[in-house]
């Protein structure tokens, strides 16, 4: 029975009323606000029209006071207690409460819950009445509840998060704004249960050899009732094969295993498919059902090779037996306001990351763990997920026993919900603690313990290697190696891009910083021979639809305080300097919205194709950050209105599973690479083209290609006197082409674009409204043309590309949602030219 109807809620003072006054069933809450429920209480006010949205300007900062109130939900439900048997109990199941909550059902204190990420279940057999029941729960502020706590340590972006069990990016972050939510931000039921019911199911892949699988599959059940004999029935099955086992229930806890010959395997989508096996088991007694599971699971093998067969370092996942790179990006909780999100939005995103040719997401470590609905989309599209535990950029206070006991309750609890899900590849413990610990207590910053060090060195470990053996684990991202954000062994964060970092640096050294044009260059990437780079990116502007939707009038201009609060990394001169090395600093907002999607996009194109090419050495690259949770300018490649940036469509292109890549920097030869994550040999003939901007073929080069799978390879190295044919550098793109159609074209260009010396391109449109397409073509080279729309979720099959004049490129649009789109208010251009 979902208890998710007739709630309200009310604000009042700390201090101001007595909870038992408010928890009364008889209390009158008629003039309450109405509340939706799964929620948050800043939705519920946004829709009222009680406060203004957060998003917008400044907003956020007017709605400061609803972080200082304690809340009160309150809703009241008819139970009919003559359907529950005297052998039969009743429990009350919160999904997600957040965070600081105090339960009341008639009037009776349950019980207090202090994490906003696990389930909380009281047993309510006696406290239900007979016919008009009354829930309440009571939140206290955040502030209020941690006000004694001690908050002296090391801790990035807010000192109260460190006690908090809450998504520690609603405390801020440098992408995000601050904004604590509150509320019952996930389902609320109950459920009748007897004799005993399902407490958990762990199914995994013991061993995958010679086309057998052995899965097995442990129940574990809580008994209500003792001495009982209890009998689980299982079933496994595909749309080809169906497995079926009776078992009994010894001491709450039954084991059995399915030996499978030619199983259908779960791979990631650029492998195979992602084969699902339907999991059901049926708890009875004598006969009678008492309870059921079903999930979908998938028979999969992964690990992690540390050493290659010479005992080099690697840091590359084996699925299944095969060597993968990992191609992908960092997710982070898709909106500040969790409880409120439709299902819908993380379906679009993951489907956008699987048309990206992205194999892997890394659930960031200061977000949640994310719904269900997350884990089995990438189940379904085939995706992997590398998943942090909730902790990041700080120390932790492991020292507290109180603490210490909510994160194993925590952990726990996560383990056992997420471990039948085939796409779960690799647990971390934490994001950055023990570099950042290392890095501030060398520089002399940090004069405390590592606190937090017994969570992902001892906690965790010790649980999954008793509740989830199947997997790998890693203690940190970065870890490995003579500093933990080593390039030697284990993965790195390169942070020298955007940042400056000065590396490599060793354990007990300083990181120095270099923010400069030269510091902060994406070429940097290139110096880096990273076993798997888990974080790099670089800023880009929002889409303008989502920038003039959130600023107030007159304040959408290049260098005004409303377009600067968007951006929350206050050190904004990183992405000046990006800018100034590869296009130079923009004059207007149409510029900087141009000229940071541009560099993003190269720079990211430059460092994951870079990346790639050095495989098997590098293994893996995960692009920061693929999503936003607010409409701001930050990392994302897609914009909070699931609008994608430039880099979202060049990232189809570099993440292709055949991939023809330019080695070049101004000046330097031109190496060309051929890069093959397929498993089949690949036979193609690469065409290599220099063009002048009017369209004039200069110079025109073919190379026969046979790679094997699974391979990188360099065919060929040519002067850029050869190629240029006496033609200035500034004034000439390079193609490479399939000719065969096997790759995608890939263009290059011989100097930074600001060095270009581009002519002012004509662009001729033609809309075809009942197609949802558009064509268009140029009358020269066209550098970056952009379209537009003035809407949400509008998706081209390609945007961001490059034109030569003698091609014309067909457009189609699409909405996320299946909708028809208006083609009135398309607007068409070019960095170098109009329509």
């Amino acid at each position: 029975m979902l208890i998710n109807k007739n709630w309200k809620i009310q604000h009042f003072d700390v201090g101001q009323v007595r909870d038992l006054t408010i928890a009364d069933p008889n209390y009158i809450d008629h003039f309450w606000i109405p509340a939706k429920v799964p929620g948050d209480v800043h939705s519920i006010l946004r829709e009222k029209k009680l406060i203004d949205d957060p998003f917008f300007g400044y907003n956020d900062l007017k709605s400061k006071w609803v972080e200082e109130k304690v809340w009160w939900y309150r809703t009241e439900f008819t139970f009919d207690k003559n359907n529950l048997d005297k052998d039969e109990r009743l429990e009350l199941i919160f999904e997600g409460l957040d965070t600081f909550a105090t339960v009341y059902l008639n009037g009776v204190e349950l019980g207090t819950t202090e994490n906003m990420f696990i389930s909380h279940t009281f047993d309510v057999t006696r406290e239900i009445v007979d016919g008009r029941n009354v829930l309440a729960v009571k939140f206290n502020p955040v502030s209020y509840q941690l006000k004694e706590k001690e908050k002296n340590y090391w801790a990035g972006f807010g000192k109260d998060r460190i006690w908090a069990r809450k998504a520690q990016y609603h405390f801020g972050w440098d992408w995000g704004p601050q904004i604590l939510t509150v509320g019952i931000w996930k389902e609320v039921r109950l459920e009748k249960r007897k004799i005993a019911k399902i407490e958990s199911v762990y199914a995994r892949t013991l061993d995958l050899k010679d086309s057998r699988a052995v899965v097995q599959i442990d129940i574990y059940t809580k008994n209500f009732v003792k001495g009982k004999s209890l009998q689980a029935e299982v079933t496994l099955k595909d749309r080809e094969q169906q497995f079926f086992q009776t078992v009994n229930i010894d001491q709450n806890r039954a084991t059995l295993t399915f030996n499978i010959d030619n199983p259908n395997l779960w791979w990631t989508h650029d492998l195979g498919e992602p084969n699902l096996y339907q999991l059901s088991v049926v708890l009875k007694w004598e006969g009678e059902v008492l309870d059921t599971y079903q999930t979908e699971i998938g028979i999969r093998t992964v690990e992690v090779m540390k050493r290659d067969r010479e005992g080099n370092p690697r840091f590359t996942f084996v699925l299944n037996g095969v060597e993968i790179f990992a191609k992908g990006a960092n997710w982070i909780p898709i909106d500040s306001f969790l409880g409120s999100v439709p299902e819908s939005r993380y379906r679009h995103l993951i489907q956008l990351a699987k048309e990206a040719n992205m194999n892997m997401l890394r659930v960031w470590g200061g977000g949640i763990y994310e719904k269900d609905i997350f884990y089995q989309e990438c189940n379904r599209q085939g995706i992997l997920v590398w998943q942090d535990f909730m902790f990041a950029c700080a120390l932790y206070p492991d020292y507290n026993r109180n603490y210490m006991e909510n994160v194993r309750e925590e952990v726990i609890s996560v383990i056992k919900r997420l471990r039948n899900h085939p796409c779960i590849a690799l647990w971390c413990g934490n994001n950055e603690n023990d570099w950042l610990y290392e890095v501030e207590h060398a520089a002399g910053k940090i004069h405390t313990p590592f606190y937090g060090e017994k969570i992902y060195h001892e906690l965790i470990p010790e649980l999954l290697e008793e509740l989830d053996p199947s997997r790998p684990y890693w203690p940190s991202s970065p870890y490995g190696g003579n500093d933990h954000n080593s390039q030697e062994e284990g993965d790195r964060h390169n942070w020298q891009v955007w940042h400056g970092n000065v590396e490599p640096r060793k354990f007990g050294q300083n990181l120095g910083q270099n923010i400069s044009v030269e510091g902060v260059s994406f070429r940097n990437y290139k110096k880096d021979r990273a076993r798997f780079c888990s974080e790099f990116g670089m800023h880009a502007s929002a889409n303008r639809y989502t920038l003039e939707k959130n600023l107030p009038d007159g304040t959408f201009y290049w260098g005004s305080d409303e377009l600067a609060y968007r951006n929350k990394d206050f050190h904004h001169e990183k992405g000046l300097l990006l800018m100034e090395g590869y296009t130079g600093i923009p004059k207007n907002v149409e510029e900087y919205m141009n000229y940071s999607m541009l560099t993003q996009a190269e720079g990211l194109k430059y460092g994951m194709e870079h990346y790639r090419r050095n495989k098997p050495q590098t293994s893996g690259a995960l692009i920061w950050q693929l999503n936003d949770c607010w409409p701001g300018t930050s990392w994302s490649m897609i914009d909070y209105y699931l609008l994608p940036k430039a880099s979202y469509y060049y990232s189809k292109k570099f993440n292709a599973p055949l991939l023809y890549t330019l080695e070049h920097d101004p000046g330097d030869d031109l190496h060309l690479w051929v890069v093959n994550d397929r498993l089949e040999d690949v036979k193609d003939t690469l065409v290599f083209e220099v063009f002048r901007f009017n369209g004039e073929l200069v110079y025109s080069k073919e190379f026969l290609i046979h790679v094997k799978g699974n391979a990188s390879v360099q065919i060929a190295s040519l002067t850029e006197a050869e190629v240029l044919q006496g033609n200035p550098a500034e004034q000439v793109v390079v193609r490479l082409k399939s000719l065969n159609k096997k790759a995608e074209e890939n263009y290059y260009y011989l100097r930074n674009h600001k060095d270009l010396q581009l002519p002012k391109a004509k662009l001729q449109v033609k809309a075809v409204p009942e197609k949802q397409e558009v064509e268009i073509w140029t009358d020269c080279f066209a550098r970056f043309v952009k379209l537009e729309l003035p809407a949400e979720k509008i998706i081209f099959s390609d945007n961001f590309f490059d034109l030569l004049p003698s091609e014309r490129k067909i457009i189609k649009i699409r909405h996320l949602d299946g909708k028809t789109i208006s083609l009135d208010g398309l607007s068409v251009s070019a960095i170098n030219g109009s329509a």
